[in-house]
């Protein structure tokens, strides 16, 4: 089986490959590609040497699976490309996502959507991904009305030149900048450009991508995403009203049952999910401080954590590559 990484020497690109070994991905050959000035540099995958491909030397090869993660642009330019020659591709950027003809998958929500026909597959913003996950199963119970999410984001989620911005504010260097402002220290409510009716588009994609994945389009939900200088993950506080009355205790024991879900709630000892702590490297959704809302009927608050880099990008789109497999939609 043949697949192509698009972006290999990326922060998610390195964390696909680390965990297509992990995973025992049935990877026969794999392909990583890069852009044109990282072209026939070495990159080391189970014991082997890869040399890194060009696009059109990729698109040529005729992978099974292409896992993008390279940005909307090169994703609108070449996942067509990919596709013609019977290529699946699993995209990470947002290039797709609300495309009405594209799936956008969180497998262990709706993975039942994908065809054999769906050759172009979003993966989910990071933020949207952990968060539906934990909200699925009580949606499915209780119906939600309405979301309030305050997201609280590392700075890898911006990538290798952010990760390097706070490095050197923490070391008194001047760098070049990923961000408008200081990162280190500091937090900066904006992510992505600011949109006509005054959110961010990451806020957007959390409003729409909840919609498209849950199946209701008559979920409302407004956000507020903001950028931290932590890493290991993405953290939200999380307020939902439900449609009906629910118990807490039904509550917890369903996330408790949920895959992919760890609850991690004991106020009395201090217990709660953290980014660095609990989510670094884990592919684990973690929730805890769940509580009733006192203010109005039928809320609950929670706090949800992830690592962006893994659940929240190349664990999800290589559990999309999974079912393609699962299904025989793959064959090598």
């Amino acid at each position: 089986m043949k697949i192509a990484v698009v972006g290999a020497t990326g922060l998610v690109g390195t964390v696909m490959l680390k965990l297509l070994a992990e995973r025992n991905f049935p990877v026969t050959e794999l392909i990583p590609v890069a852009s044109e000035k990282s072209v026939g540099k070495e990159i080391n995958f189970r014991g082997k040497t890869y040399k890194v491909h060009s696009m059109q030397q990729a698109i040529e090869k005729k992978p099974h699976i292409a896992l993008f993660s390279a940005g909307g642009n090169t994703s609108l330019q070449f996942a067509e490309a990919f596709a013609s020659v019977g290529t699946f591709v699993i995209d990470n950027s947002s290039a797709w996502r609300m495309q009405p003809d594209k799936k956008l998958i969180v497998p262990e929500i709706n993975a039942d959507a994908i065809t054999v026909n769906d050759k172009i597959i979003a993966n989910p913003n990071c933020s949207t991904i952990q968060m539906v996950l934990a909200l699925n199963p009580l949606h499915k119970k209780y119906g939600i009305k309405r979301i309030v999410v305050s997201t609280y984001q590392s700075i890898t989620g911006t990538g290798i030149k952010a990760v390097k911005q706070m490095e050197n504010e923490r070391q008194g260097i001047k760098g070049e900048m990923a961000y408008a402002h200081q990162i280190d220290k500091n937090c900066i409510p904006q992510i992505d450009m600011f949109l006509d009716n005054g959110y961010t588009k990451e806020e957007m994609k959390m409003v729409n991508e909840t919609k498209k994945i849950m199946r209701d389009d008559n979920i409302h939900v407004t956000a507020t995403c903001v950028r931290i200088p932590v890493m290991g993950g993405h953290s939200e506080s999380v307020n939902v009203e439900f449609n009906q009355e629910f118990n807490i205790v039904d509550v917890r024991m369903m996330l408790e049952n949920t895959p992919g879900i760890i609850v991690k709630d004991d106020i009395g000892k201090a217990v709660y999910p953290m980014p660095l702590i609990d989510a670094h490297d884990r592919d684990e959704v973690f929730v805890g401080r769940i509580r009733r809302d006192e203010s109005q009927p039928n809320s609950l608050n929670m706090w949800i954590v992830a690592d962006n880099l893994r659940k929240g990008a190349a664990t999800n789109a290589i559990q999309i590559a999974e079912y393609l497999v699962v299904k025989n939609f793959v064959i090598a």
